[in-house]
């Protein structure tokens, strides 16, 4: 599966502590990420990210256009819900995984849930969207 991964700056620590604690999971994917949330996870995980520009420089769009080509299976998103700075690309992003049925993890709950979720086997449902 490709799961991609953005923080905003507040929950950049909290992405990294997600991603320590769910590092067995996400090993066995393909992780995508804006550069500086890639950089960040790697240094404390070790996990092989590929990093796209930092998120205000462009990163948050690369991956939106990933969703747009059906090459993102997983995105989580966690993002402040206090900043405005980047609500066009916070809404973009949601606006396309409705579009094309990915599903989307704004807050660390629902980032959970589906990391569990995939760890079961409930996404394998995605294959058939490639």
């Amino acid at each position: 599966m490709n799961i991609a991964l953005i923080a905003h700056d507040g929950k950049k620590k909290l992405m990294q502590n997600f991603c320590i604690a769910y590092r067995g999971i996400l090993s066995k994917n393909d992780l995508y990420a804006t550069g500086t949330t890639g950089r960040l996870i790697e240094e404390v995980t070790n996990l092989n990210i590929h990093k796209y520009l930092a998120g205000h420089l462009g990163g948050e769009q690369q991956i939106c256009a990933q969703i747009e080509h059906n090459q993102i299976d997983l995105l989580i998103f966690l993002r402040d819900p206090n900043s405005k700075s980047h609500e066009p690309d916070i809404n973009n992003a949601v606006r396309l995984c409705d579009i094309h049925n990915i599903p989307l993890a704004t807050n660390l709950a629902s980032a959970e849930l589906l990391i569990r979720s995939l760890d079961r086997g409930d996404m394998d449902w995605r294959e058939m969207y490639k």
